[in-house]
């Protein structure tokens, strides 16, 4: 990979990993569109664990708590409410590392299309627009039941398909539950540390036994930049949240998708 290569794309996967636009979906078409090759599996490896990074840091004081409910005795009304939401996310990732384990090679084969990726892109995108004319504002996170992380775990595992967006399935089923915005991102963003971590860990499975060589120079970089870049859109995406809403990514859906088809047809 040239050095421009990995900034570029190392930055689109740190920008739009957390936002409900599918980080998967930019990395093709950014690469389709500059004609570059895959960008492998290396770099893939050091995007996920970059990312990785940037949610852990951002929401240690949150992990923490959670961490601390599982190793103590319940005292309060706060620890149960911090303990249930650990078995919560535990759930709610079930279904996509059991779909991704059985269905990825087919997802790798046949969905990794700019006509999937089109259409997914608008049909999701007009769900996601529903999902925010129809929910309710009122539901935070201490409100959350276990039959709430099974339907959200269930819409996550649609992701794999490109297009789709894992925070972008993940917070429209959150709001057809009726949970603030920034509520369902949370849970989305949360939720992204077990799946993250399953990719990077089986890329790195893959790497470690010999699948691909490493330049340990292109691995930081991309580390590096998609880390920051995943913290910045985690930052600024929950202040947005609270200003303009959902509604400028339902719109930047809409316009992409629309680009797309004209494009191929």
């Amino acid at each position: 990979m040239t050095l421009v290569q990995i900034i570029v794309l190392a930055l689109i996967q740190g920008l739009t990993e957390f936002l409900p636009v599918s980080s998967s979906a930019h990395l093709i078409l950014g690469s389709k569109l500059f004609g570059w090759p895959d960008q492998g599996l290396v770099f893939d490896v050091a995007t996920h664990l970059g990312t990785l990074l940037a949610v852990l840091i951002y929401f240690r004081h949150e992990l923490f708590a959670l961490a601390r409910s599982c190793t103590r005795p319940v005292r309060s009304d706060q620890d149960r409410q911090q303990r249930n939401m650990v078995i919560y996310l535990a759930i709610a990732s079930i279904p996509a590392l059991l779909f991704g384990f059985l269905a990825k090679d087919l997802v790798e084969l046949y969905l990794r299309d700019v006509r999937v990726i089109a259409w997914t892109t608008i049909g999701f995108g007009l769900l996601l627009w529903l999902s925010d004319l129809i929910g309710s504002r009122q539901r935070k996170l201490e409100s959350f039941r276990l039959k709430d992380a099974l339907f959200i775990g269930l819409a996550q595992a649609l992701a794999l398909v490109p297009g789709v967006s894992r925070s972008g399935i993940t917070i429209t089923a959150g709001r057809f539950l009726g949970l603030a915005p920034d509520a369902a991102a949370r849970f989305s963003f949360l939720l992204a540390i077990p799946i993250i971590a399953a990719a990077g860990g089986y890329g790195a499975l893959r790497v470690a036994t010999g699948d691909s060589p490493i330049e340990w120079g292109q691995f930081g970089l991309a580390f590096l930049l998609a880390g920051i870049a995943g913290w910045v859109c985690v930052a600024a995406f929950l202040a947005l949240l609270k200003r303009v809403g959902l509604i400028p990514f339902v719109v930047y859906r809409l316009l992409l998708g629309v680009v797309l088809i004209w494009m191929l047809y």
